[in-house]
């Protein structure tokens, strides 16, 4: 009878063991994917919404939409691109601007170049320079802009 009663509580020594090591695992899983989550989670803004937010943008990953402003762009540091993306203000109709400071690991897109709308991902500095470790930039509306504005491009 002893034999018996000692077989049944190393089995639920075992199964207790499984089950505490089974929920450590899930909790570990589920912390990560948290984690990972809050990590990409991005407020996309425009120019003149950052601006509006002035203190309560610090330190939050966001993602700013504007166009390249022409002859901002710097190359002149390694591996770091500067330049400034500006919007127009719906409501006040004055044109904001904000500094852009590229360290990201990937190369800028071909399709970074003057004029060209460009969503920057990353956090607003206390210096208020927005650092951004990922950018896309999307090129089909400088032309129209051009058109608009009655650029005419030579043709070669």
């Amino acid at each position: 009878m002893s034999r018996t009663f000692g077989r049944g509580k190393s089995m639920k020594r075992k199964q207790l063991k499984f089950v505490v090591g089974s929920g450590v695992i899930i909790l570990t899983l589920a912390f990560l994917a948290f984690s990972g989550y809050q990590e990409s989670k991005a407020y996309y803004l425009t120019v003149p919404e950052l601006h509006a937010m002035k203190d309560a943008s610090a330190e939050k990953q966001l993602k700013v939409a504007g166009d390249v402003v022409p002859g901002s762009i710097d190359r002149t540091e390694s591996r770091v691109i500067k330049f400034m993306i500006s919007q127009e203000d719906g409501k006040t109709h004055r044109v904001e601007t904000l500094h852009v400071r590229y360290v990201g690991t990937d190369a800028p897109p071909d399709t970074f170049i003057e004029r060209a709308q460009a969503v920057v991902t990353g956090k607003l500095g206390t210096d208020g320079v927005f650092v951004a470790h990922e950018m896309t930039a999307k090129c089909a509306s400088k032309y129209e802009k051009e058109t608009a504005a009655g650029v005419k491009r030579q043709t070669e």
